[in-house]
């Protein structure tokens, strides 16, 4: 035993993926983040069910991930929404490498500073080491039960 049992039941991985570990709730991120704002083009781009689409919306307000901005609603990020990018960036990555098909990525992300396309890397907010399975180890931290 590691001692870090209580992961399984106050773990946050499992309550971010509680909230936007869906599909349909990833697939609205990544929409937002490429500039998409209102139900309409969230529903043609996605090709999402209406009543779906309501209720991840909806889900995603109520969580603090995006704001409705009246009169004509539109869906825009929150500081909550926006810190989604690098995991939504991440596991676009990955499936760029280990799904694409021979003809390569669909989207590449230019950098606006360096002009390069870029990716993205785990590193250490203190040294800048790269975060790596090997380079790190879990320890109980101040909302361990």
């Amino acid at each position: 035993m590691t001692g870090l049992e209580h992961r399984f039941s106050a773990d946050s991985v499992g309550r971010a993926l509680d909230l936007v570990g869906e599909r349909w709730s990833l697939l609205i991120l990544r929409e937002t983040f490429f500039g998409v704002r209102r139900y309409g083009e969230f529903a043609r781009n996605l090709a999402i069910p209406r009543p779906t689409l309501s209720a991840r919306l909806k889900t995603l307000v109520d969580a603090g991930v995006l704001e409705r901005v009246d009169p004509v609603p539109e869906y825009v990020l929150t500081a909550a929404g926006r810190d989604l990018f690098g995991a939504v960036v991440t596991l676009m990555q990955w499936g760029d490498k280990h799904l694409a098909g021979p003809e390569g990525p669909p989207i590449l992300l230019r950098h606006h500073d360096c002009g390069k396309v870029g990716g993205t890397y785990v590193a250490c907010g203190h040294c800048g080491g790269a975060i790596t399975t090997d380079r790190v180890t879990p320890e109980p931290g101040p909302g361990f039960r």
